[in-house]
């Protein structure tokens, strides 16, 4: 009897692989790693990404795979603990042989997988806004540096709003802390005096917001229109909108512009009380173009749920995946070496209109938006740069930072050229 069985089971893996081809795949599947945290503090934003990874994997299959090959998504939760995404990244590649890995938020669970993704020559999207000062050979970076984010949004609040003095409240980790010290530079060389910043720093989940809510208030009662630069993450930001709401602290008043909140974290709240309030990104659901229709259409579809938003991380793994696809079909083989260089100059029509690109230091070229809350938890867009911006690895505002370029192509081909002493200075992002 147990002879048989073998022999049935035999004749089953032979017909499979007979059939395979019939089906336009290989028997060797290209393996997709999906790093994103499906529980804990992080969750919140995390999972959508997770999702998406998977709606874009069946997307490519459903038009053929890739170089005749079916794609397969490789799910793994860190579970918002930062050390635990490299023992993760670790996994990926090491034991499940994925040839990509779409993943992380925060930065610091970014700075943790960085080493072990380097280490074993992987490739990784990070599809989220950061701090820059930062390029990796290893890494594309599809979410916005501090000169698509956080710049424009403090020229919009200074030249739109009127805005003078400013509260940057941020959580405490490697993000908002780098963040905010480009964005203090910035707003001295502005003209801004120490006494009209006020920086404060909770840790991830905080609650209780009171006080800090008290203080904003205080800190805005001067004479002096006040702002709040928000870099406050995953989900603190709940119960912090929920004390503005609750101390009366209305748009008009003191306006936050968010950097880490969008759709997917607004649909769970009452939006009504924070009606006014900004935040900047470069794509927001509300957009109008043939594109965003199909991406929404495309993502209600899949995850069966007419109700679901988009966001912008979302846009950011959708143009990430598309150009490693079209890096992969380039290069003819998914092996990191071939498909790093493939990505260099590569165009995805973004969901906004216009094009995305990837330039040679590994960050986008895309348009910045801010967009202000309404009561439907959607976003009215009411600035828009003229068109695409270039991603800046090293920002301009910082003194040691102003002197180095990104480039991964000859002659340079580091992450951190020193344009005066014509060096790459320390490791290679």
């Amino acid at each position: 009897m147990k002879f048989r069985n073998w022999k049935i089971q035999a004749i089953l893996v032979v017909l499979g692989m007979l059939l395979l081809p019939q089906l336009g795949y290989s028997a060797d599947k290209i393996k997709v790693g999906v790093l994103h945290s499906l529980s804990g503090t992080m969750a919140i934003s995390e999972t959508t990404l997770k999702d998406t990874v998977l709606m874009m994997v069946d997307e490519q299959n459903e038009a053929g795979g890739l170089l005749g090959r079916e794609l397969e998504a490789v799910v793994v939760d860190p579970a918002s603990d930062w050390p635990l995404f490299a023992e993760k990244m670790r996994e990926l590649i090491e034991v499940h042989k994925v040839d990509v890995v779409f993943g992380c938020w925060t930065s610091v669970s970014r700075k943790s997988v960085l080493p072990v993704v380097e280490e074993l020559n992987g490739l990784l999207f990070y599809p989220v806004q950061y701090e820059g000062e930062e390029s990796s050979k290893n890494v594309f970076y599809t979410g916005a540096a501090p000169n698509q984010q956080a710049i424009p949004a403090v020229d919009y609040l200074m030249n739109e709003v009127g805005a003078q003095r400013w509260v940057l409240a941020g959580t405490d980790y490697v993000y908002p802390r780098t963040t905010n010290k480009i964005l203090e530079a910035y707003l001295k060389q502005k003209g801004v005096a120490d006494e009209d910043i006020m920086i404060n720093y909770t840790p991830f989940g905080h609650s209780d917001w009171q006080t800090i809510v008290s203080d904003i208030k205080a800190f805005g009662s001067a004479g002096k229109k006040t702002a709040v630069v928000s870099t406050i993450n995953g989900d603190a930001n709940v119960p912090f909108y929920k004390e503005l709401g609750n101390q009366g602290l209305s748009a008009e008043d003191i306006p936050v512009v968010a950097f880490s909140v969008g759709e997917e974290e607004l649909s769970g709240i009452d939006t009504a009380p924070l009606v006014g309030h900004l935040a900047a990104w470069n794509y927001f659901m509300s957009a109008e173009s043939e594109e965003n229709d199909k991406f929404i259409e495309a993502w209600h579809t899949f995850i069966e749920d007419e109700d679901r938003v988009t966001n912008d991380p979302m846009e950011a793994t959708y143009i990430g995946f598309k150009m490693w696809a079209a890096a992969v079909e380039k290069a003819g083989t998914t092996e990191v070496d071939a498909v790093r260089p493939a990505m260099y100059g590569i165009e995805v029509p973004n969901l906004t209109g216009g094009t995305a690109v990837m330039n040679t230091n590994h960050h986008l070229s895309k348009p910045v938006l801010i967009g202000e809350i309404q009561d439907d938890g959607q976003f009215e867009i009411v600035w828009s740069t003229d068109g695409e911006v270039k991603g800046d690895a090293w920002t301009d505002w910082l003194p040691e930072s102003s002197l180095i370029v990104a480039n991964w192509t000859d002659p340079i081909n580091c992450g951190n050229f020193n344009t005066e002493t014509k060096k790459c200075s320390g490791q290679n992002y």
